[in-house]
């Protein structure tokens, strides 16, 4: 009998989703043997703002998009659909789900350095394997041992490729009239500039 492979867990605001979202979702399906990655749009988030309170449904679609054409990409609507806040009842309702299943939730090297503050951190890593993805500037020896306070096994990270651009970047380079070709999927910058969003002038 075939052995399931695991399911990974990308969550985010994605105001927008930008290319730096896939490449990290692609080398943790190569590194970690991932049978898919599930993109979950936050809902309300408790830890920020929705800056330019851009919708859920937006943001929805947009993530969409993004991943559209990807068989190792799919898109979860459970945290706007349910109202979910925290991200240890968002493992807990995908794991209902997906029965029997192994689940990675991958996050940045910043959630890392935080993970202690988070909503129950401890029920999310006997939910999940957490796999980090540095950012580029990262210290990775100091990556590597706030990973390692977590105890072995629980916490991996990834060789992964750091690109330097942020959602946040993205809602700039559109307020200020710049190109945002190439930092996001093309399907991406046609809805941002088709529907005025972050006071798009051009794409």
């Amino acid at each position: 009998m075939a052995v399931s492979r695991a399911i990974g867990v990308l969550g985010g605001s994605f105001n927008p989703p930008h290319l730096g979202h896939l490449a990290i979702a692609a080398d943790a399906c190569s590194q970690l043997d991932l049978e898919q990655v599930v993109f979950v749009p936050a809902g309300a988030p408790p830890h920020k703002d929705i800056a330019d309170n851009v919708p859920a449904a937006v943001r929805l679609e947009m993530t969409r998009l993004a991943v559209a054409g990807d068989e190792r990409f799919s898109v979860s609507a459970v945290e706007i659909d349910l109202g979910l806040r925290f991200t240890s009842d968002t493992l807990a309702e995908l794991h209902r789900r997906h029965a029997g299943r192994a689940l990675a939730f991958i996050a940045g090297s910043d959630a890392l350095l935080q993970f202690a503050t988070w909503h129950e951190p401890a029920t999310i890593l006997d939910l999940a394997l957490l796999a980090v993805a540095p950012r580029p500037g990262d210290d990775l020896h100091a990556v590597q041992a706030a990973a390692a306070r977590w105890g072995a096994g629980r916490v991996v990270v990834l060789s992964s490729v750091t690109i330097g651009v942020s959602s946040s970047m993205i809602r700039g380079r559109v307020r200020a009239g710049q190109p945002i070709r190439y930092l996001v999927p093309p399907a991406v910058a046609g809805f941002i500039a088709d529907s005025g969003l972050y006071h798009a002038r051009r794409s």
